[in-house]
């Protein structure tokens, strides 16, 4: 063992988690060993120390795991975005937190306090509903976005079901096709399929669309959490076939 390496025990006591939660963060890929040795033991250095502060950082302001993959390699113009809507969101809980507080205590001082105001959520509410618009607020305007709404409107149960399926077959494709590179003729065949099943199930894909939704895909939290759960690293693979696409087809 080298002498800046950690046990998972030592890792574990270093940073006040469980070991259970190491093997966890392990099991899930969120967090590598530097080194497992032949009888199985795990070990950490300073980079997987690094990262597991990292990983405590984002749990600690709020995100879920699947969320906290993406960040650790995002790049600092989305990381900063993303910090600062979890902040913003923590302050206003912050703010509710203070007025309960405050009711608490007048409570136990005797008063009666009919204020009601400390247990309304709208303000957080409105905040995680705004987040969550923004995709319409990008395309809303566009005879896209009505198209869309147009057609999912009558989708049901099983529509849904075979269009999720649908979409499973081409990521697991991509997937498939990772080791032969983005730029490669299967990859650019699959970008063609996913163009034409957004187009036949959503709404026209045209160019503009395709490559800003590319971008997503690599930037995306919530994006890549999806694409993560079919291979490690695919929704960046995805976003730089649909890029390579637009230089094979100007």
């Amino acid at each position: 063992m080298h002498k800046n390496q950690l046990t998972v025990k030592q890792a574990a006591s270093l940073s006040g988690v469980s070991v259970r939660t190491l093997h966890h963060y392990h099991k899930i890929g969120l967090l590598e060993p530097a080194q497992i040795t032949e009888a199985g033991y795990r070990l950490y250095g300073p980079e997987e120390l690094a990262r597991l502060q990292q990983i405590l950082l984002y749990k600690e302001l709020g995100f879920p795991l699947d969320e906290i993959r993406p960040l650790l390699g995002a790049g600092r113009d989305f990381l900063q975005d993303a910090l600062a809507k979890q902040t913003q969101l923590l302050m206003l809980k912050r703010k509710r937190l203070d007025k309960l507080i405050e009711l608490t205590q007048k409570l136990m001082q005797g008063e009666d306090n009919m204020d009601f105001s400390a247990f309304d959520t709208k303000e957080i509410d409105t905040q995680m509903e705004q987040y969550a618009q923004e995709v319409k607020d990008r395309w809303g305007e566009t005879l896209a976005y009505e198209e869309y709404q147009r057609r999912t409107a009558s989708y049901g149960k099983k529509d849904w079901e075979k269009i999720y399926g649908g979409m499973g077959e081409i990521f697991q494709r991509f997937a498939a096709c990772m080791p032969v590179g983005p730029a490669s003729p299967q990859a650019q065949a699959l970008v063609t399929q996913w163009r034409d099943f957004i187009s036949t199930n959503f709404y026209p894909c045209t160019d503009e669309i395709l490559q800003s939704l590319g971008q997503m895909y690599e930037a995306d939290p919530r994006f890549q959490a999806t694409f993560e759960k079919t291979a490690p690293g695919l929704g960046k693979f995805i976003a730089e076939a649909i890029q390579a696409s637009s230089h094979q087809h100007p």
